[in-house]
């Protein structure tokens, strides 16, 4: 049961007063925002912790939450990484919590569902990230593309940079306008770059530029690669790549060759859909995925990995949402 919710903004108010979607919700509707005071959350006697807080902070609570015997789910940058240094690359400052970067579980459970079983600390994937690795990752670690030759073009709602005031995210600024942010170094590529490497056994840097589109929800990436073998074979050899990978996945759902994926078909779900083209004039593979980023891209996902660590089915509130 859920059985508290934060935020210094709202704190005293109910959840459907601030989200009236919940409206009537049983046990839901009339919780109330607390104070994100760690005591209190422990006295509440929850077991497990969503942590949607800024980088840099969400680590100030997950450490003392986990010593006070409570599972956490980060949906922030904060232990996604493994080299502290690379955090402080990509993201500024020193890591506040770098003891406990290497017992976090990158929350994709597509591929880490044994260990996210486990864990006491999960890092739920970016948004981008999970749109990019997922058609990815069965490909690299069979050794079908050729690591150094990804390059990557993701668009994305603009619910993605968040609720803060931002001027450019006004709707007049965001309607009837499409533009690239964030390149040639966007934060993100730090934990992409890391699970590729992983999938490949080498170090791999990509290209990416990530777009605002002007819905409110939705990623769609296309990604280009060259193939190491023959490109008469490729487009099988991914097939079975993806079969293998994904035939027992409730929210990865393969299209196949020559099919492209809609975020129209995805928003509001966990799922994620993949597509590919062989491009023979170019000799190039491309890769194509839509996700709901608020979904499948943050919370779906890190529900996915909450039923996992918890024994619950692993579509439990995730099917009909």
């Amino acid at each position: 049961a859920l059985t508290a919710v934060t935020s210094r903004q709202e704190a005293g108010k109910p959840i459907e007063e601030v989200f009236p979607r919940f409206r009537g919700a049983a046990k839901i509707a009339e919780l109330r925002f607390i104070e994100p005071d760690i005591d209190r959350i422990v006295d509440t006697g929850a077991q497990c912790v969503f942590l949607a807080l800024p980088h840099g902070v969400a680590a100030e609570f997950a450490g003392p939450l986990v010593v006070r015997g409570l599972r956490v789910i980060d949906l922030s940058a904060d232990f996604r990484l493994n080299d502290p240094a690379v955090y402080e690359e990509f993201y500024g400052g020193a890591h506040p919590c770098p003891e406990l970067m290497r017992e976090a579980v990158y929350g994709l459970p597509e591929f880490r569902a044994e260990e996210i079983r486990q864990a006491r600390i999960v890092a739920s994937p970016g948004c981008y990230p999970t749109s990019i690795l997922l058609p990815l990752l069965p490909l690299l670690s069979r050794g079908l593309i050729a690591p150094s030759s990804i390059a990557v073009s993701s668009v994305s709602g603009a619910s993605g940079a968040g609720k803060k005031a931002d001027a450019t995210l006004l709707f007049a600024e965001v309607n009837e306008s499409v533009r690239a942010y964030g390149a040639p170094k966007h934060r993100h590529l730090s934990e992409i770059e890391q699970e590729l490497s992983l999938a490949a056994g080498e170090g791999v840097i990509i290209s990416f530029v990530p777009h605002l589109m002007p819905v409110t929800a939705g990623i769609a990436s296309t990604t280009f690669c060259l193939p190491k073998g023959a490109l008469s074979e490729l487009s099988s050899a991914v097939s079975e790549a993806y079969a293998e990978a994904y035939s027992g996945s409730h929210f990865v759902r393969v299209l196949g060759e020559g099919r492209f994926p809609d975020t129209k078909h995805v928003v509001g779900t966990n799922h994620i859909d993949i597509g590919w083209a062989v491009d023979h004039r170019a000799g190039r593979l491309i890769l194509f995925s839509a996700e709901d980023n608020l979904g499948k891209g943050a919370s779906s996902q890190a529900i996915q990995s909450f039923n996992l660590m918890f024994d619950l089915p692993e579509t439990e509130g995730l099917l009909n949402y």
